[in-house]
C-alpha cells in the first residue's frame, strides 16, 4: 500500500504539491489525529503496538471525519476540525486515565458505574499525574496552524479556488478506500475480536481508538436491543449447552470431607500470591498467610478472572461460578437476576447468609446485588465505628475491621446453627497511602558498593524500594497480613468458627505497571540501578511473566488444620464453588467452572479478554500467540484450538445467562443434575 502511494505521488507531483498547499488545515488536521491516537496506543500498550499496518485504521478515520469540513466555507473549516480534534484528544485522556486504573479501556457501560469512583477517588487521584495532559497539545499546535495560516491570507486565497463538493467526495472516497483496504487485511480472527468486543487491548491496537469507541457503542447499543429481541437464540444455546453437557459426579477423598460444616470466606483485598515467603531485608512479608498456607489446602496457582468489576467480579465468579458480563458489570447493570451462588444453594439447606464489608452499601451496588445473591443481612460501614483515628487508606483500617467484626460473628454464631459467610478487606486497596499506620517495614537496604568516581569500596545505604509504588504497596500487604493474624488470634480466643470451613483467597493482582515489578524484580541495590540482561541474576519480566505472575493465594483452612497440603494444579475463580462445594456437600448445575480436584492437571482458565492458561500454556488471545510453561509439554495447533473454543464458549454462554436472566426463564427446561 506505502509503495503505491509513493508511485501515486511521483507521477503527480504537481497535483500533489497544489493539494498539500489549498489544503493544508486539512492535512494538518490529520496529522495531528493521527500522532495522538498513535501515541495513546504507545503509552498504554506499550512501543510494540505502533505499526504502519495498525495506523492505517487511524489514517483512513481520520480522512473520512476530515472530508466532512468541506461542507463548510474554508473560513468556518478551523472550528469544526478544532472541535473534532478537541473530541479525540478527550477521548484520548480518559482511556489513558482509565488504562491506568484498570489496565482496559472506557466502555459505554463505564458510565453506569461512575457512581463507584466517588468511593475510591483516592486512588483515582493517585493515578493522576501531569503527563496525562500531553493530549491537550494537539489543539493547542491546530491552533497555532491557524493563526499563521491567517496571517498568509490562506483563507482568503483557498475560498477562491476551493471545489468543496468535489473536495469532499474525493476524501470521502479515499477515506473510504482507505477502510475498504484496510478491512481486507484483517484476519477472521480479527473480525471476530471486534464483534466480541472481550479484547479491548487487541482492539485498540489493531483497530486504533476511535474504532473501538464507535464499535463500543454498536455493541452497547445492540446488547440492549438483544436483550430483547435475541432471547430465543441464546436461550437454544443454553439448552443445548446444558442438556448435552457431560456431567462428572466428584468423588474423590475431598468429597463431602467438610459436610455440614459451616463455610466462611475472607475476601483479602489485591493480595498477590508473589509475596507468599518472600523476604525483604531478611523480613517475611506475609508471615501469617505463610501459617496458613502450611496448614490448611493452599493452591499456589490460582487466578482471579476479573473484568472492569474487579472486586464485583471476583465476587460474583466465585459465588456463581460464572464469567463476568462482556459488557458493564454484573454488580451494576444485572443485580436483578436469578443467580445460582452459593448462598442461594445453601440457603435452602437452612443456612443463614451474610457479608461483612466496611465500605459504603452502595458500592458496586452491592446492597442491591446481594439480595439477588441470596445475604440476609449485609454488615456495611454503618455498622461500624468509622473515624479518622480508625481510617486508613479508603476506610476503616482492617485493624479495627476485624476486632468490631468479632462481636458481630458471636451473635451469628449464637442465633444460628448453620451460617455462610463473606468478610471482606478494604486496607489494602490502592492507593496504599497509609504512611506510618502502616508500622515498620524494612524496604531500605545497606550495602557495599564501588564508587564510580574514586573506585573505592564503600558502604551505603540505598533506597531500594522506599518511596516507591511496589514498595507501599509491600508495607500495605505486610499490615493486611499483620491484622488477618489478629483476626485468626480473635477466632481462637472467642472460641468462633470451631465448626467451619474459612476459605482465604486474593481477590485480583495489585493492579501495578509492569515497571513496578520489574524494579522489584531487577533492581539491585549492590549496583544502584537495574539490571540488565548482561547483569547476573536478571529476570526478563515480560508480557507472560507479568500475566503470570497476577495468581493470588487460594486456601482452604479450619482451625483443627484437617488438611494441611500445597496443591499444585490450576485453577480459576471460576473452579471455587464446584471445589468447595464437594468438600461442604453442595453443587450447582449451572456451574461453568469444575471440582479441581477432580479434573487436576486437565483445567482450562478462562479470562474475559479471551486469553486462557492451563498448566502447560498461556494463551495470548490479543496476539495469538501463546508461551509453553513445561518443556516437557507438548502443545500443537489442536490445543490451542480446542483451548480457544472452549473459552469463547464459556464466555458466550455465561453472558447470555446474564444478560437473558436464562436461569430464571430456562432453568425449569435443564434436565441435567
Amino acid at each position: 500500500m506505502i509503495n503505491k502511494i509513493k508511485e501515486y505521488i511521483s507521477r503527480n507531483k504537481k497535483g500533489v504539491i497544489t493539494f498539500i498547499l489549498t489544503n493544508r488545515l486539512f492535512i494538518s488536521f490529520i496529522i495531528l489525529t493521527v500522532v495522538a491516537t498513535s501515541l495513546l496506543k504507545v503509552l498504554t500498550l506499550g512501543n510494540q503496538s505502533f505499526s504502519l499496518k495498525t495506523m492505517f485504521f487511524d489514517v483512513a478515520v481520520a480522512i473520512i471525519f476530515a472530508a466532512f469540513g468541506y461542507i463548510f466555507k474554508p473560513k468556518k473549516q478551523y472550528k469544526y476540525f478544532q472541535t473534532l480534534l478537541i473530541i479525540v484528544c478527550i477521548l484520548c485522556t480518559v482511556n489513558l486515565i482509565y488504562f491506568a486504573f484498570f489496565n482496559s479501556f472506557v466502555t459505554i457501560a463505564l458510565l453506569e458505574t461512575l457512581g463507584q469512583v466517588e468511593s475510591v477517588s483516592d486512588a483515582v487521584w493517585d493515578k493522576l499525574n501531569i503527563g496525562y495532559a500531553v493530549f491537550a497539545i494537539f489543539p493547542i499546535v491546530l491552533a497555532y496552524i491557524n493563526k499563521k495560516l491567517k496571517g498568509h491570507n490562506y483563507y482568503h486565497y483557498v475560498e477562491k479556488i476551493e471545489k468543496s463538493r468535489k473536495n469532499f467526495s474525493t476524501a470521502l472516497l479515499v477515506g473510504i478506500i482507505c477502510l475498504c483496504i484496510n478491512i481486507l487485511t484483517l484476519k477472521g480472527a480479527d473480525v471476530s475480536r471486534l464483534v466480541k468486543q472481550w479484547n479491548r487491548e487487541y482492539i485498540v491496537q489493531r483497530y486504533g481508538i476511535v474504532i473501538y469507541q464507535l464499535n463500543d457503542v454498536v455493541q452497547n447499543t445492540q446488547t440492549r436491543l438483544s436483550s430483547y429481541f435475541g432471547y430465543d437464540e441464546a436461550a437454544k444455546k443454553f439448552n443445548d449447552y446444558y442438556n448435552n453437557k457431560e456431567i462428572v459426579k466428584s468423588n474423590n477423598k475431598y468429597t463431602n470431607a467438610y459436610k455440614g460444616k459451616n463455610v466462611v470466606f475472607v475476601h483479602m483485598e489485591s493480595m498477590m500470591n508473589m509475596f507468599i515467603d518472600m523476604k525483604i531485608n531478611g523480613e517475611e512479608v506475609t508471615p501469617n498467610i505463610n501459617k496458613l498456607t502450611k496448614q490448611g489446602l493452599y493452591f499456589n496457582h490460582f487466578y482471579s478472572e476479573v473484568s472492569t468489576g474487579t472486586s464485583s467480579d471476583t465476587e460474583f465468579t466465585l459465588n456463581d461460578s460464572l464469567m463476568p458480563v462482556a459488557s458493564g458489570t454484573v454488580f451494576v447493570s444485572y443485580y436483578d437476576r436469578t443467580y445460582p451462588s452459593i448462598e442461594n444453594i445453601l440457603k435452602e439447606k437452612g443456612y443463614y447468609a451474610f457479608s461483612m464489608h466496611a465500605n459504603n452499601a452502595s458500592m458496586w451496588n452491592r446492597e442491591n446485588m446481594y439480595k439477588s445473591l441470596g445475604y440476609d443481612d449485609f454488615y456495611a460501614k454503618d455498622s461500624y465505628t468509622v473515624t479518622d483515628e480508625t481510617t486508613i487508606g479508603l476506610g476503616l483500617s482492617d485493624h479495627e475491621f476485624y476486632k468490631q467484626a468479632v462481636p458481630i460473628l458471636q451473635k451469628i454464631e449464637k442465633e444460628h446453627e448453620h451460617y455462610v459467610g463473606t468478610i471482606i478487606s478494604l486496607t489494602n486497596h490502592t492507593p496504599w497511602d497509609g504512611g506510618d499506620a502502616y508500622g515498620e517495614f524494612p524496604l531500605t537496604k545497606k550495602v557495599t558498593r564501588v564508587n564510580e568516581k574514586t573506585g573505592e569500596t564503600e558502604e551505603v545505604e540505598d533506597k531500594y524500594l522506599e518511596g516507591t509504588k511496589i514498595g507501599d504497596y509491600i508495607k500495605s500487604v505486610h499490615y493486611a497480613d499483620k491484622c488477618l493474624g489478629e483476626f485468626i488470634n480473635y477466632l481462637y480466643e472467642n472460641n468462633l468458627f470451631d465448626n467451619t470451613v474459612v476459605v482465604f483467597y486474593g481477590d485480583h493482582d495489585a493492579k501495578l505497571a509492569s515497571s513496578e515489578y520489574n524494579y522489584l524484580f531487577n533492581y539491585s541495590p549492590e549496583l544502584g540501578r537495574l539490571k540488565t540482561k548482561e547483569d547476573e541474576g536478571y529476570i526478563n519480566y515480560d508480557y507472560y511473566a507479568n500475566e503470570l505472575n497476577r495468581n493470588t493465594p487460594l486456601i482452604i483452612w479450619d482451625k483443627k488444620h484437617t488438611y494441611s497440603k500445597t496443591v499444585d494444579y490450576y485453577m480459576g475463580m471460576i473452579d471455587v464453588l464446584p471445589t468447595v462445594g464437594n468438600m461442604i456437600g453442595f453443587s450447582s448445575k449451572y456451574a461453568l467452572g469444575h471440582d479441581i480436584f477432580e479434573i487436576k492437571d486437565n483445567n482450562i482458565i478462562p479470562f474475559p479478554n479471551g486469553n486462557f492458561l492451563t498448566s502447560n500454556v498461556y494463551y495470548n488471545n490479543s496476539k495469538g500467540e501463546y508461551k509453553v510453561l513445561k518443556e516437557s509439554a507438548v502443545i500443537d495447533e489442536n490445543t490451542i484450538e480446542n483451548g480457544k473454543e472452549y473459552t469463547e464458549k464459556v464466555l458466550e454462554i455465561s453472558n447470555d445467562i446474564i444478560v437473558y436472566n436464562l436461569i430464571e426463564t430456562e432453568g425449569d427446561n435443564i434436565k441435567n443434575e
